[in-house]
C-alpha cells in the first residue's frame, strides 16, 4: 500500500487519529474510567491502542495516501484519537454521544454531530470509528448481523456496514483469545469515488 508523510494539506482535519472517520458512534458522556487489563475473550469498554496508519483514499478524483501513528483511548462514554507524524502531533479527536471536537494546532477546533460529518467535510473520506471500536479488538458485526470474532483461522468478514476485514496478523497467536496485531480494511462500493483502504498495526493495547 502506498504512502506519504502527512502534510499541511492531508491534515487538514487533524484528527486526533485522522483516523477520523466515523471512528465512533456510541459513548455516553460519562467520566473517563481508567483502562482495565485485557482479559482473554472478553470484549473491554475501557480499551487503549497505539500503533501506525495507512490510509488510501479519493479526493476530487484523484488518489491520495496517508501515513502516521495514532493513539486511541475509548471509555464507555468518549473516545479520543490523536494522530501524528514524526515530528509532531497533527490533530486530536474527541468523540461523544453528543459530538465530535476536531483540534488541530493553531486553527480553531471544529464542531460536528459525528465523526462522519467532521471527517467528510475536512477531509472528503470518513474513518469508520464505530467500527474500529470492535476491530481493534478483534471484533465485528457481520453482514448477517451476528457477532464476528475474528481467530488465525477465522481472520476474514463482511461487516454489516460495508466494510471487508481481514485480520492479517496477531500480538500472540498461541493466546487463548489472540488480539489483532495488523488489520486491513476495505470499503465496499461500486463508486471509485468512494474507495477507501486503511491499513492499521497496532504496536501497543491495554
Amino acid at each position: 500500500m502506498p504512502s506519504i508523510k502527512f502534510h499541511a494539506a492531508a491534515v487538514r482535519v487533524s484528527l486526533c487519529l485522522s483516523l477520523g472517520t466515523a471512528l465512533l458512534a456510541g459513548c455516553a458522556s460519562t467520566p473517563v474510567k481508567t483502562s482495565q487489563p485485557l482479559q482473554a475473550g472478553l470484549y473491554q469498554d475501557s480499551f487503549e491502542a497505539a500503533g501506525r496508519l495507512s490510509i488510501n483514499y479519493r479526493k476530487d478524483g484523484n488518489p491520495e495516501s496517508l501515513t502516521g501513528k495514532f493513539n486511541w483511548s475509548q471509555t464507555p462514554g468518549r473516545i479520543d484519537v490523536s494522530l501524528s507524524s514524526s515530528m509532531a502531533t497533527i490533530a486530536t479527536i474527541s468523540i461523544t454521544p453528543q459530538s465530535a471536537t476536531l483540534v488541530q494546532a493553531d486553527k480553531v477546533p471544529r464542531v460536528a454531530k459525528d465523526l462522519d460529518t467532521l471527517t467528510a467535510e475536512s477531509l472528503g473520506w470518513s474513518l469508520p470509528v464505530s467500527g474500529l471500536r470492535d476491530w481493534l479488538q478483534g471484533y465485528a458485526t457481520g453482514a448477517d448481523g451476528k457477532r464476528f470474532t475474528a481467530t488465525p483461522a477465522n481472520n476474514n468478514v463482511l461487516t454489516a456496514d460495508g466494510w471487508r476485514l481481514r485480520f492479517v496478523s496477531w500480538q500472540d497467536e498461541t493466546a487463548a483469545r489472540p488480539m489483532p496485531k495488523r488489520i486491513d480494511a476495505e470499503r465496499v462500493t461500486n463508486a471509485s469515488a468512494d474507495a477507501l483502504a486503511i491499513r492499521i498495526l497496532i504496536d501497543g493495547q491495554g
